[in-house]
């Protein structure tokens, strides 16, 4: 596969994913102009903790803004996706409901537990006449919804902009996070200008994200991360399964130098199979910065292959949204090279579909 050749997009992409990552500044722009809209209870801004149900692609908006702004945040953020309720859940906490579609069963069904706890609910879903949006009108849940337009893939994982920058916006009318609308702008520039680097018409060799994916290729790559980044971790992770259709994990410095390194000799195929895959930063802490150099070093010693990204934004905040972006390209690009849809999620519409959903 030559992804230079623009044939191969038209032949593969049916399904528009590039348009959709193109059009992650447009997503951004539009929630920005619809998050005035937003209006909280006086009373939400006296939580002691967040708790956060969303599935797939609907909690890892929420994963990355807490971990990117981890150090502006003003209550905890604890991600439950599933059935259950932790213990801790009461009328301090801001619960909220995060489904793109507002139809997921999971975020759904724990609705009655949180009414019988007095939590104060928000929720954030596309527009529409889903479960939850209907749910937000008829109980009156403050909250969140936004159009979808600027999504043409209609994947959740390709309109991050929305679900990102949401999140953001609703800790922030709650009174839990201080950031500027210059701030957003100033971020939307900057992947403007990097987005012009990174799209399809831009060659291999000038292209990083198409030499990142060449590198990855036939390879299940272990993304390796820190710190405010981890939510990216897992952004990246969930891209390459479901768009790349390929499997991928992450580890997370410094946390991985205690215990994954001595997995690295067996099985023997480590050596064909994996490709770590490392995203630097000059934020990190000092100590996590030596760490991963000497992973590195440990990785190649082992005979396995490595590459690695480092991120150039001015604030941790742009570096996130940097890796966002980069990323969704990556991925993108391997899907190519694996020559399959990257918009199709077959095993995923079986199981839903099995399941009863």
């Amino acid at each position: 596969m030559n992804l230079d050749d623009q044939k191969l997009y038209k032949k593969l992409d049916l399904g528009r994913v590039a348009e959709s990552i193109e059009s992650l500044t447009l997503q951004m722009k539009e929630l920005l102009e619809q998050a005035d809209l937003i209006k909280l209870p006086p009373a939400y801004d006296r939580v002691t903790q967040v708790v956060v149900n969303g599935m797939g692609g609907s909690n890892i908006g929420v994963s990355m803004i807490s971990a990117a702004l981890n150090d502006r945040i003003k209550a905890p953020i604890t991600i439950t996706p599933g059935y259950e309720v932790p213990a801790s859940v009461d009328k301090n906490t801001l619960y909220l409901f995060s489904s793109y579609s507002g139809n997921t069963e999971e975020v759904l069904s724990v609705y009655p537990e949180m009414k019988k706890r007095g939590a104060k609910i928000i929720a954030i879903c596309e527009q529409g006449d889903s479960r939850l949006s209907r749910l937000m009108k008829k109980d009156k849940i403050p909250g969140l919804t936004f159009k979808t337009d600027k999504n043409p893939s209609g994947q959740p994982r390709m309109g991050l902009g929305y679900s990102v920058l949401g999140v953001a916006r609703l800790l922030s009318r709650a009174g839990l996070l201080e950031i500027e609308i210059k701030e957003i702008e100033k971020i939307i520039d900057s992947l403007e200008s990097s987005n012009v680097k990174l799209k399809i018409s831009e060659p291999i060799k000038t292209n990083l994200a198409k030499q990142a994916a060449i590198e990855l290729s036939n390879k299940i790559p272990v993304i390796v991360g820190a710190e405010f980044l981890v939510g990216n971790l897992k952004i990246i992770r969930n891209q390459f399964n479901e768009t790349s259709k390929n499997f991928a994990c992450f580890l997370e410095l410094p946390d991985m130098n205690h215990f994954a390194l001595e997995s690295l000799a067996n099985p023997k195929s480590n050596n064909d199979n994996l490709a770590f895959f490392f995203i630097d930063s000059p934020f990190y802490h000092p100590r996590v910065i030596k760490r991963a150099h000497l992973t590195k070093k440990i990785v190649k010693k082992n005979g396995i292959k490595y590459i690695e990204h480092k991120l150039s934004g001015a604030t941790k905040l742009e570096q996130a949204f940097e890796m966002l972006q980069f990323g969704s390209w990556v991925t993108y690009y391997l899907a190519m090279l694996n020559n399959v849809n990257p918009v199709k999620i077959p095993w995923v519409d079986w199981f839903k579909k099995e399941l009863g959903e």
